[in-house]
């Protein structure tokens, strides 16, 4: 089998043209897909939205299999989360004041892309959508994210619990939650791996 773009295909005496079908079937697909996306921000926009004012340095991590599965047990995901994290570390006057992580899920059948911003404390800052794939009306009012600074993880950071659901947007409330418990989880593992710069 010969491979393709992403696209396994079988060997056959007319692979030219097959090969140039396909290929174009996958460009008309990955343009469907962009098409159908609303875009709110880029990334680079929301880190200048979250962090007014401050430098901003892009850091990874290595988790370890014990670290991932600690992370797993304290968001109570069904999935372990990648062993390769990256974030985004912001400093303003010489302190650090939060760190950013992009978080991409499916919320229906179709993704979305959100910023979690983790404060210094430990517990959300911000939360915001960069991007979003489903009907825009499965997607809740700026209000309803308004609710997310100052949570921790706890068992509040629930919509059964400190989260209120949104009517119409079940899925998507649900997938954001989940998102910033997956990421305050994140965040409470990797300083064991992630060195941290000195605050003066």
């Amino acid at each position: 089998m010969e491979r393709f773009s992403g696209v396994h295909l079988l060997a056959v005496p007319s692979g030219r043209t097959v090969r140039r079908l396909a290929g174009a079937a996958v460009v008309a697909a990955l343009a469907a897909a962009a098409l159908e996306a609303k875009v709110y921000l880029t990334q680079e926009e929301a880190l200048r939205l979250a962090f007014p004012g401050a430098t901003v340095e892009r850091r990874t991590a290595f988790l370890t299999e014990a670290q991932r599965r600690q992370a797993q047990k304290l968001s109570g995901d069904d999935s372990l989360p990648a062993a390769l994290v990256s974030f985004y570390v912001a400093r303003k006057d010489g302190r650090e004041v939060g760190t950013a992580y992009f978080d991409t899920h499916v919320v229906r059948t179709m993704p979305e892309t959100i910023l979690v911003v983790v404060d210094p404390a430990g517990a959300l800052g911000r939360v915001e959508v960069l991007s979003f794939s489903e009907p825009e009306e499965y997607l809740p009012r700026a209000r309803w994210y308004a609710q997310f600074p100052g949570k921790p993880l706890d068992s509040e950071l629930s919509l059964k619990r400190g989260v209120r659901p949104v009517v119409g947007a079940t899925l998507t409330a649900r997938a954001t939650t989940a998102a910033a418990r997956r990421v305050l989880a994140l965040h409470r593992v990797l300083p064991a791996t992630t060195p941290r710069a000195p605050v003066p």
